[in-house]
């Protein structure tokens, strides 16, 4: 029973901080891929570095920059230029720029934000981003303490998985795996990835239509974040954005899909 306790506190803790991150960030604040409605945006901005780590307005940020310039020299993290082994300092080091770009209202960062009514968190503000981090390990700390250390781990590994989440998408999701469409840059639809990153592994769907909340294409392709959307949408937390889903595979040729761009990258991007 001690096992299936550590097994559930995992699982839950791994699905907030993916799903916060993978919907909200990604699909709601980067791409306006689903609608976030006043209050659950709030929430997010608020609450999201709290339960991720990340800053959100910085995630978006560097996302965007992914976007605009992806497996270019300018990409903040690509195989292409680190190599699949460097991704994770690779990522850590574009997330420490982007954060002091916009705090110093640098132009080639904060033109990736405009839309973004919000400030950093005032954690990142204030120097104190570890602070999210000593309260987690507090939390598994207590509860090694107090039921025993797997369910501390469990916990802390849970809630604090963003860097091998973010590793395995940017470095997999570039590098290994089939495409079904004929985008600029290398992206990969990688099933292993998709799995374990609740659908985020299907970078070449996702660079072809960055505003659909479906990165799902083909019958075999499942994208359990695009469940969670659904899931959420009937909660009355967000709205799927229907005109902009990537259309579901019926034979034809990958041209006949939807359009490359949302509105939001294009407009970054004619502007970089």
């Amino acid at each position: 029973m001690y096992i299936v306790t550590c097994v559930v506190v995992f699982v839950a803790a791994y699905l907030l901080n993916i799903v916060t991150v993978s919907v909200g960030y990604h699909r709601g604040l980067a791409h306006q891929a689903v609608h976030l409605g006043p209050r659950s945006r709030q929430v997010l901005i608020t609450m999201g570095n709290w339960v991720s780590g990340l800053d959100p307005k910085a995630w978006v940020v560097m996302h965007r920059l992914h976007h605009a310039h992806s497996d270019t020299p300018l990409d903040p993290h690509s195989p292409v230029n680190v190599g699949i082994t460097g991704i994770v300092m690779e990522q850590l080091r574009s997330y420490e720029r982007v954060i002091v770009g916009l705090a110093k209202k640098d132009p080639a960062y904060t033109k990736y934000a405009v839309d973004l009514d919000f400030r950093l968190s005032w954690l990142n503000r204030k120097g104190l981003w570890f602070v999210p981090y000593m309260l987690h390990a507090i939390v598994g700390v207590a509860l090694a303490a107090s039921v025993g250390w797997l369910l501390g781990l469990s916990w802390f590994v849970g809630m604090m998985s963003h860097p091998v989440q973010g590793a395995i998408v940017n470095a997999l999701g570039h590098a290994v795996g089939g495409r079904n469409f004929d985008t600029d840059d290398n992206s990969r639809n990688n099933h292993l990835a998709a799995w374990l990153i609740i659908g985020e592994g299907f970078q070449n769907n996702h660079h072809h239509a960055p505003a659909s909340a479906r990165f799902s294409y083909k019958p075999l392709e499942v994208d359990l974040g695009y469940g969670a959307c659904l899931i959420l949408q009937a909660l009355g937390i967000l709205e799927v954005q229907q005109h902009s889903l990537l259309p579901r595979y019926r034979g034809a040729t990958a041209d006949q899909a939807v359009p490359a761009l949302d509105q939001t990258t294009a407009s970054t991007s004619s502007a970089s």
